[in-house]
């Protein structure tokens, strides 16, 4: 070995001793590699994915969300137009069937009965002249001093002249029954929730008669309408207990009950969505109308029984779970792991679906044990696809 190749070896080995803690812990890195992609995945193939059969209770529901309403909301209007003189009431007010609520200033509204009050006094007067005009004709008629169509004529102004009493009656009666309009009286006991006028504003009623107040008639009893979408609609019906709840008390569940189904369908962003009314006791008053509310709808429900989760019935075939299962498949039995003697054995359970849920299934069996697992894979097990991937580990 000549000079030149003893330099070369010694610089290598003092670059060794230099960065060996670098070198030892790529060493270790790259056998930790080996150890988990190799190893451990053999060992793994060799085992069961599987998830537990539970038992407990179970639910299907429907969420929705909805505006919480007074079961009963009216509008007070006005018919006639004018001035607004004095408002009696305001926001949460109480009140009772005819109550004072409002009036409306009633110089035009008394200007037009005084006018009506004349015209029918003229017609009466005029009437009353016809009258006496035709029962003279009719003693000169009688007695042969005046011809027929001189006595039909007296008879048939007398006759306008009552119908013209009788118009202008119905006249004076309508200025008065305005004059009355002018007093707005609430319709029904109830409150307050909304008034839309002011002392001093006109009041316009020519084309259309204007909000002036909205009485909710009894706030102890609500009700909340929700849209449900056509996909779930077919499962509500009349009756179910629904629980919801608010924002403005996150920590309290309220209840109620399905009332209607209306069957008017809506789209809404291109879903068909149906009206669902709920009925909602109010009677500590702690819901005010506006609030919105999270609704669930119970569908089914049951209890004290065998579940597992859904993604525990993906099993196609008990290839590779048992060695053979006749003609059992994953539709009628579960491939159940359990221990026997102290060991885990592999056991084919006859069972039926029951309620199913977004999460979660009933498994109706008698055969079913405290403890058994539901086995839904096999590690190294590859899928029924192109692709080839490995399970996850045991639930």
């Amino acid at each position: 070995m000549n000079n030149e190749e003893k330099k070369r070896k010694s610089g290598l080995w003092a670059w060794i001793k230099r960065r060996k803690w670098w070198i030892i812990l790529l060493l270790l890195i790259v056998g930790g590699v080996f150890y988990f992609m190799g190893g451990n995945s053999n060992k793994q193939g060799m085992g069961f994915a599987t998830a537990t059969i539970s038992r407990g209770n179970l639910s299907q529901v429907v969420t929705a969300t909805g505006e919480i309403q007074p079961l009963n909301t009216i509008n007070v209007g006005s018919q006639v137009s004018g001035t607004i003189e004095a408002i009696y009431v305001d926001y949460n007010s109480k009140v009772k069937k005819g109550d004072i609520l409002l009036e409306i200033e009633p110089s035009v509204l008394q200007a037009s009965v005084d006018e009506a009050y004349a015209s029918l006094v003229s017609a009466e007067s005029q009437r009353n002249y016809a009258k006496s005009e035709y029962e003279r004709n009719k003693t000169l008629f009688d007695a042969g001093f005046i011809s027929r169509a001189e006595l039909e004529q007296s008879q048939t102004t007398y006759e306008q002249a009552e119908q013209s009493v009788n118009k202008m009656q119905s006249q004076y009666d309508r200025a008065v029954t305005n004059l009355g309009y002018a007093t707005i009286t609430s319709p029904v006991d109830g409150t307050v929730i909304s008034r839309q006028v002011d002392v001093g504003q006109t009041v316009a009623a020519s084309f259309q008669t204007p909000d002036l107040f909205e009485i909710a008639e009894d706030l102890s009893k609500m009700q909340i309408e929700t849209a449900v979408s056509e996909a779930d609609i077919g499962m509500i019906t009349e009756g179910q207990k629904v629980t919801f709840t608010v924002d403005a008390y996150p920590t309290q569940t309220f209840e109620g009950s399905v009332r209607q189904v209306r069957l008017s369908p809506t789209v809404t962003s291109n879903v068909v969505v149906y009206t669902v009314v709920i009925d909602v006791d109010n009677s500590d008053l702690r819901l005010k109308p506006g609030m919105t509310a999270f609704v669930t709808i119970l569908i089914s429900e049951r209890n004290d029984i065998w579940k597992v989760q859904n993604s525990a019935l993906i099993l196609r075939n008990f290839d590779g779970i048992v060695e053979d299962a006749g003609e059992a498949t994953p539709s009628t039995h579960l491939a159940i792991q359990r221990m026997v003697d102290g060991q885990p054995t592999v056991v084919l359970v006859p069972y039926q679906k029951g309620l199913v849920t977004a999460t979660e299934t009933e498994i109706i069996s008698d055969e079913i044990q405290e403890g058994d697992r539901v086995i839904f894979g096999k590690y190294g097990m590859t899928s029924s696809g192109s692709s080839s991937m490995r399970m996850g580990p045991p639930m």
